[in-house]
C-alpha cells in the first residue's frame, strides 16, 4: 500500500514538474516569432470570433448610418513633419527653425496596427504621427512605399485596433452607392456619400514622376462623393462597411472638390500591402510591351474589327510578351478571363501579379482570336522577387536581435543590441557596447530587420533611446 502511494506521488510530481517546465520553457527560452503574415490572414484571424450585432435594424432604403458607424473608428489622421533633424547644429537653431508639416488620412487594415495611406501623404517625411478617431496618438514606422500606385504602409505598436475589412472592388458597378471617409486635421471623422461614376480611370497624376519609368498604375474608381485634400489616404467603402478603395485624388481647377474624386481599388491595394509587408517593396510583374488604347479613329486607321482594347505598339526583347509569342499589332482583349477595354485596366490586372506568375492573355491578331500564357518578369528582366538585404553591420556598429528573456528583464517589447562599436558617428555619439536600442525618433524598434527598415527612410539626425544591461537608460543623437 505504501509502495502504491509512493509511486502515485512520483507520477504526480513528474506531471507537475512537466507543466512547470513547459511554462518556464515558454517564458524564458528564445523562440521565433513569424515575420510575415498577410493582411488577409490577419483579418481572418481577428474576425474568427466576431459575432455580428443583430440588435440594429436598418430603416427602409439606403443604410448609410450602419456603414458609417462601422468604419469611422478605423480611419485615422496622419500628421507628418519634414525637417533636417540635424543634431550637429545649435539646439537653439532647431527651436526657432521649426520643421514644415503636412497631413492626410489613413485606414487601419489589421488589429495589430498596420495602416494604409497615400505615398504623397508621407513622401519625404522625417516623422509620422498617427491620431486615432478617439485622439489616441502613436508614432508610426514606415514599412514601405510604392510611388507607382501612390500607396504606403505604416505600422504602429498597438493591439485590438478597429480595422476595415477588405471588400471586393471588382464587384462594384457604376451607380452603386459608396461612402468616402476621412480624418483631416480640422474635421475629425468626415463621412460623405456618393455613387460610383466609373471604374479603371486614368487621370495622369502619376505620369509626370520621373522616377516611375512609365511603371505607374492608374485604374481609379471614380465617384461623386465629396473628397477634399485632407481626406487623401482615407477610405472608400460600400454600404456593408467594407473597404473598396483608398481615396487619392480630386479633379479640380480650384484645389477644392468640384464633383469628381478618385480612389485606388482595394484589389490593387491588398496586393501592394502584402508585398510591402513581406518584402519591403512592391514586386511588379511586367508583360514588357508598349501599348495604346484602341479607339474609333485608331480602329479605322488600322482596320481593326473592334473599337475597344489595348493595341501592342512594341514588344521588349526577352520580355514575357516576346517569350509568349505576342506581336506588334496584336490587340489585348482579356487577362485571365477578364475583359480588357483600356490601358488602365490592363495595367491594373497585370500589376496584381508578382514576377514569375503565369497569366493568360487573350488577344486578336488580324481579327482572329488567340490566347497565350505569359510568365511575368521583373524590371531586371527575370522572374525573381527582390528580397531585402538584412544588414547586421551599419556605420561602424554591429547589431543583433535581443533574446526574449532579456527584453522582458528590460521591460521592452522589442529591441536591437549593439554587439560592437568600432568607429563612425555611432561611436562619436557615445554609444557603448551592449546598448539595446528600443526607439528611434520615438518609433519602437522590434528587431534588426525593423531597424534596417526604419533607417531606410530616415534622413538627417535621429534620436536613439534604450537601455544598457544594468538598466541604465541611454539617449543619443546621431547625425544619420
Amino acid at each position: 500500500m505504501k509502495r502504491s502511494i509512493l509511486v502515485l506521488l512520483v507520477i504526480l510530481a513528474a506531471c507537475v514538474g512537466g507543466v512547470l517546465g513547459s511554462l518556464i520553457t515558454l517564458r524564458y527560452l528564445d523562440f521565433q516569432i513569424p515575420t510575415y503574415q498577410s493582411i488577409d490572414a490577419r483579418q481572418q484571424s481577428a474576425l474568427a470570433n466576431y459575432v455580428r450585432d443583430t440588435s440594429y435594424h436598418a430603416p427602409e432604403g439606403l443604410n448609410f448610418l450602419n456603414a458609417a458607424s462601422k468604419v469611422t473608428s478605423g480611419v485615422v489622421h496622419i500628421r507628418t513633419s519634414f525637417g533636417p533633424g540635424d543634431f550637429s547644429v545649435n539646439p537653439l537653431e532647431l527651436y526657432f527653425e521649426q520643421p514644415s508639416r503636412s497631413s492626410g488620412s489613413g485606414v487601419i487594415i489589421s488589429d495589430d496596427g498596420y495602416i494604409v495611406t497615400n505615398y504623397h501623404v508621407i513622401e519625404d517625411a522625417n516623422s509620422i504621427e498617427v491620431v486615432m478617431s478617439n485622439n489616441q496618438r502613436f508614432y508610426a514606422k514606415l514599412i514601405g512605399t510604392d510611388p507607382t500606385t501612390d500607396l504606403a504602409l505604416l505600422k504602429v505598436r498597438a493591439r485590438n485596433l478597429p480595422f476595415l475589412k477588405y471588400g471586393d472592388s471588382d464587384r462594384i458597378t457604376p451607380g452603386e452607392w459608396v461612402l468616402a471617409v476621412g480624418n483631416p486635421f480640422d474635421l475629425n471623422s468626415t463621412v460623405t456619400a456618393g455613387i460610383v461614376s466609373a471604374k479603371a480611370r486614368a487621370i495622369g497624376i502619376l505620369r509626370d514622376r520621373n522616377e516611375l519609368h512609365n511603371l505607374q498604375v492608374e485604374a481609379f474608381i471614380q465617384t461623386d462623393a465629396a473628397v477634399n485634400p485632407g481626406n487623401s489616404g482615407g477610405a472608400l467603402v460600400n454600404l456593408n462597411g467594407e473597404l473598396i478603395g483608398i481615396n487619392t485624388a480630386i479633379a479640380t481647377s480650384s484645389g477644392s472638390y468640384q464633383g469628381y474624386s478618385f480612389a485606388i481599388p482595394v484589389s490593387l491595394v491588398r496586393k501592394v500591402m502584402d508585398d510591402l509587408l513581406e518584402f519591403g517593396q512592391v514586386q511588379r510583374g511586367l508583360l514588357g510591351v508598349q501599348i495604346a488604347d484602341v479607339n474609333a479613329p485608331l480602329a479605322e486607321q488600322l482596320h481593326l474589327s473592334i473599337s475597344q482594347g489595348v493595341l501592342i505598339r512594341g514588344v521588349n526583347k526577352e520580355s514575357a510578351a516576346e517569350k509568349a509569342g505576342l506581336h506588334v499589332g496584336d490587340v489585348i482583349v482579356g487577362i485571365d478571363g477578364h475583359n480588357i477595354y483600356s490601358v488602365s485596366e490592363l495595367q491594373e490586372w497585370v500589376a496584381r501579379n508578382r514576377p514569375g506568375t503565369e497569366i493568360v492573355v487573350s488577344y486578336l491578331r488580324e481579327g482572329a482570336p488567340g490566347e497565350v500564357r505569359a510568365r511575368l518578369r521583373n524590371n531586371d528582366g527575370n522572374e525573381e522577387v527582390v528580397k531585402r538585404q538584412l544588414k547586421h553591420e551599419l556605420g561602424g556598429i554591429e547589431m543583433e536581435d535581443v533574446p526574449y528573456k532579456e527584453l522582458t528583464a528590460l521591460q521592452l517589447e522589442g529591441g536591437v543590441r549593439v554587439r560592437d562599436v568600432s568607429r563612425g558617428k555611432w561611436k562619436e555619439a557615445g554609444i557603448r557596447k551592449g546598448f539595446v536600442i528600443g526607439y528611434i525618433d520615438k518609433i519602437p524598434v522590434d528587431n534588426v530587420e525593423d531597424l534596417n527598415r526604419i533607417l531606410d527612410f530616415k534622413k538627417g539626425g535621429i534620436l536613439l533611446e534604450g537601455f544598457y544591461p544594468n538598466g541604465q537608460k541611454g539617449t543619443y543623437g546621431v547625425d544619420w
